[in-house]
């Protein structure tokens, strides 16, 4: 076959991928090359100022994360994807911020965990591919490796790299989840989008902990999602009072984004919220058991920060809260807690309504 075949052949493979891919859940498909040199430079400077704080996992595998073909030997492509988590009907955001007896709980962890799911719809994906042209070398990524996907997804032209960070589309804002196939098959290149920030500081401004110190440019040490997800040990008081109700991750800056008001909202049920959690009372997640925790919490991303932290977490959102009985009694009730982390994050809760 030609080379002028060869390539036609490609495009239409491509584009049945495409078709495959919105058949199992995917809003869109694209494919990037594997040169990453761009956003290695960008990581590099990243982690040099320190503003990875205690993920260390970022700083690991060398080179591995920039160069897809390390990290898989032989792969030339990566087909990168986008999956809307919009949970749509559900409480409103702002109306959950603005209630200190209510817990704010970032909208992609409402449901079940996204991670299983995706990488099962990748997988069915690849086996589409491999019906059609034979076995091919793969391996399917949805956030569990070393993989710079923010940035596979602009070059697939799934969106462009907003100043908070995050992946941005015009049709669909940015709460959407992103997923990899690494792969030997050459497809076609997907062609990269332009960035449509424009002026627009909307997302710096209304940061709770002033964590975007740059257009593009997050200290993740600051940032609420950070604080509350990634960091194992206490809270650094200093972010404490700006945490307000946020138990698990920080939306504002998505939601006060323009671009938002196009999100989509979620074909997957399992996205949707579970438990009441797009709105619930803090005091009455206060007083969850370990095993309570467990079994309520079961495929949500949520248990994956543990007990003691979720308590943690919890506990500096009842310290915000308006004094009331109720939140005094929550307090109080877990004022000799076992964990010496819960308890240092009660007594300063206590101590912001003016308790010893």
């Amino acid at each position: 076959m030609g080379e002028k075949n060869t390539n036609e052949a490609m495009k239409v493979l491509l584009s049945r991928v495409q078709t495959w891919a919105r058949s199992l859940g995917f809003q869109a498909l694209g494919v990037s090359d594997i040169d990453l040199s761009d956003a290695d430079q960008k990581l590099q400077d990243w982690l040099a100022k320190g503003f990875h704080g205690e993920m260390a996992f970022m700083a690991r595998h060398g080179s591995k994360r920039s160069h897809p073909e390390q990290l898989v030997e032989g792969t030339v492509r990566v087909i990168s994807v986008r999956m809307d988590y919009w949970p749509g009907e559900t409480a409103e955001p702002w109306q959950v911020l603005e209630d200190g007896n209510k817990a704010f709980i970032s909208r992609y962890a409402l449901g079940r965990d996204y991670h299983k799911l995706m990488r099962k719809r990748l997988a069915r994906l690849a086996k589409c591919i491999e019906q059609e042209v034979g076995p091919i070398g793969h391996r399917v990524f949805t956030d569990s490796a070393p993989v710079l996907e923010k940035a596979i997804a602009e070059k697939a032209g799934l969106g462009w790299i907003g100043k908070h960070t995050n992946v941005l589309n015009r049709d669909h804002g940015s709460y959407f989840f992103l997923g990899e196939i690494y792969t030997d098959l050459p497809l076609p290149l997907t062609e990269a989008t332009t960035p449509h920030c424009g002026s627009c500081t909307a997302c710096i401004d209304i940061c709770p902990t002033q964590a975007i110190v740059a257009p593009y440019e997050l200290d993740a040490r600051r940032c609420i999602s950070y604080l509350t997800i990634e960091l194992k040990g206490s809270i650094p008081e200093q972010f404490r009072s700006m945490m307000g109700n946020r138990i698990y991750g920080c939306d504002d800056c998505q939601l006060v984004c323009p671009w938002n008001k196009y999100a989509q909202a979620t074909t997957e049920s399992d996205y949707l919220p579970r438990q009441g959690l797009d709105s619930p009372q803090l005091a009455a997640l206060f007083g969850w058991t370990e095993q309570e925790f467990l079994d309520k919490l079961e495929g949500s991303p949520i248990r994956r920060i543990g007990y003691q932290c979720w308590l943690r977490n919890i506990a500096v959102a009842l310290g915000n809260a308006e004094t009331s009985p109720a939140v005094i009694h929550a307090l109080q009730n877990r004022r000799h807690d076992s964990s010496e982390l819960v308890r240092e994050h009660v007594v300063w809760a206590l101590t912001r309504h003016g308790l010893s």
